[in-house]
């Protein structure tokens, strides 16, 4: 290992362990995350539940899961379990973008205030 990559290697690890200053750019990545943040969280779940719950009325419809749960007709609520968590798989865009908004408009003017302060440094 060279001299350059040696003092590359030593810098990198030295870096790790000296305190950083906190800068407004920090605040401002924060505060982008705080206002992102519960909308991504929402849609991650809520997306997940209803992929669960559209292939619960698949498996009804297809394999004989409804027979051994007792079931004589699997078909009727294997389809309207299916459509019900599409439904929700189709309004999770929606609803994520109505939380988003929402959020955005309730930090518009902290965000705007801090991004004004760096860019005229």
């Amino acid at each position: 290992m060279n001299r350059e990559d040696q003092e590359f290697l030593v810098q990198k690890i030295r870096t790790q362990y000296t305190e950083k200053e906190h800068t407004q750019l920090d605040a401002l990545k924060e505060l982008d995350a705080k206002v992102k943040r519960p909308a991504n969280v929402f849609a991650y779940i809520f997306g997940s539940i209803s992929a669960i719950i559209m292939g619960c009325g698949m498996s009804l419809v297809m394999t004989d899961i409804g027979t051994t749960l007792g079931m004589e007709e699997t078909m009727a609520p294997g389809v309207i379990v299916g459509i019900i968590g599409m439904l929700m798989a189709i309004i999770n865009y929606p609803m994520f973008k109505g939380i988003l908004n929402s959020r955005k408009r309730k930090y518009a003017k902290e965000i705007l205030a801090l991004s004004e302060k760096l860019m005229n440094k």
